[in-house]
């Protein structure tokens, strides 16, 4: 081989290497699912300048959904952010969840209100006369996805939002 010849082999193979490394992980098959928390993760963002300064973010995979909140039905299990206590901050009463996307499927006979792709759910956040210096504040949330046939166990998903209460004061 020439010395262009290899170059040209070698430049190949290093962009090869490179696309190869940057593809996001592969979404699940369904058979390979057992649980909810396989194709969704949670996200917990503080945001000093924006109103609100908090929100919990929700990724569903390519292919899934979970239920909104409210979701159709009683006996469907809607996405529930719960946010725990913690000294020096108080967290909103009523959490707003994003408007759903009605979705028919074949396993229901009226479409559902359900959640798909990347959703936000802002958290209001105000802090305590006299509270200083940085907190962290636990969240769970509850959700269970679905497929186009079928849904998963649901999961209950840890978060964790570090703040800082000069911050919330401004």
């Amino acid at each position: 081989m020439t010395r262009y010849a290899l170059s040209a082999l070698s430049l190949a193979m290093m962009l090869a290497l490179s696309a190869a490394c940057k593809r996001p992980s592969p979404t699940p098959a369904a058979k390979e699912i057992s649980s909810s928390d396989q194709v969704v993760k949670v996200f917990s963002h503080f945001i000093p300048s924006a109103s609100p300064p908090a929100n919990v973010e929700l990724v569903i995979s390519p292919g899934f959904h979970v239920n909104a909140n409210p979701a159709t039905f009683p006996y469907l299990i809607a996405t529930e952010v719960q946010p725990g206590k913690v000294d020096g901050i108080t967290v909103g009463d009523k959490l707003a969840y994003p408007p759903p996307k009605m979705e028919t499927f074949s396993f229901a006979e009226q479409p559902l209100a359900v959640y798909e792709g990347s959703i936000t759910i802002p958290i209001l956040l105000t802090a305590v006369a006299g509270a200083t210096g940085r907190r962290t504040i636990p969240f769970k949330i509850r959700v269970q996805a679905c497929d186009a046939e079928k849904c998963y166990p649901p999961a209950t998903l840890d978060a964790a939002l570090p703040v800082d209460i000069a911050a919330i004061k401004r």
